[in-house]
């Protein structure tokens, strides 16, 4: 089974948005499993805080309960993905242009949400 590290807006799109190929993605991409970094997850608390994001971060929170946390920790979380990867070599997912950028250069692998399907980008 691979971690798929998520980043804030990426679990957000996953918990708030119908993904298409979610059923197959073991056929597809491989037996994959979405972990949570607690940068994210302190994120996703914040962000609860604001009027208009509240529902979908809510939605979001009830979706990763019974998903794995890890141990990444800071105050910024492109940044704490960002190190992680240039050490483990990681797959991230996100939806962040210039994070995908970084992460791909750094050694790491990305998955990201296209089209409501979910992709692996090289």
């Amino acid at each position: 089974m691979v971690e798929v590290i998520c980043d804030t807006n990426f679990l957000i799109h996953l918990a708030t948005k119908r993904i298409k190929n979610i059923d197959n993605l073991d056929v597809e991409i491989g037996t994959i499993s979405f972990v949570v970094p607690e940068v994210v997850l302190a994120e996703l608390n914040k962000l609860q805080k604001i009027a208009e994001k509240k529902q979908d971060i809510t939605m979001t929170l009830n979706f990763i309960k019974n998903l794995k946390t890890m141990p990444i920790c800071g105050s910024f979380a492109d940044k704490e993905l960002l190190d992680y990867v240039k050490i483990n070599h990681s797959i991230i997912g996100t939806m962040d242009k210039a994070l995908k950028k970084q992460i791909k250069q750094a050694g790491g692998s990305v998955i990201s949400l296209s089209s409501d399907k979910i992709v692996l980008e090289s």
